[in-house]
């Protein structure tokens, strides 16, 4: 079994209330669930206004395949996210 994990900040410079930064994790965290099957939650920052740090992962049984998936997943985040990505890490581990 391989568990393959993307881990990344969202700056989000414009967000003015939590409100408005819930709406654009969700909406992030939903289209990564229904486009790839990922599972994927909010990791970190969750009182900051300006940053998001997001975790998804993914459950195969080829480390190619899984890390394939992860770098369409950040290709996808960088046409399609509303905020700046960084420090992102694509990480699989065989179990």
């Amino acid at each position: 079994m391989v568990v393959s994990m993307i881990q990344f900040i969202i700056e989000l410079p414009d967000v003015t209330s939590i409100k408005e930064k819930r709406r654009i994790v969700h909406s992030v965290r939903d289209r990564l669930i229904r486009k790839y099957k990922l599972s994927v939650a909010e990791v970190d920052l969750l009182d900051s206004l300006a940053y998001s740090q997001i975790g998804a992962a993914l459950v195969s049984n080829s480390k190619r395949y899984g890390e394939t998936v992860m770098h369409k997943v950040l290709a996808f985040l960088e046409d399609e996210c509303e905020g700046r990505l960084h420090d992102v890490q694509i990480i699989s581990e065989q179990y």
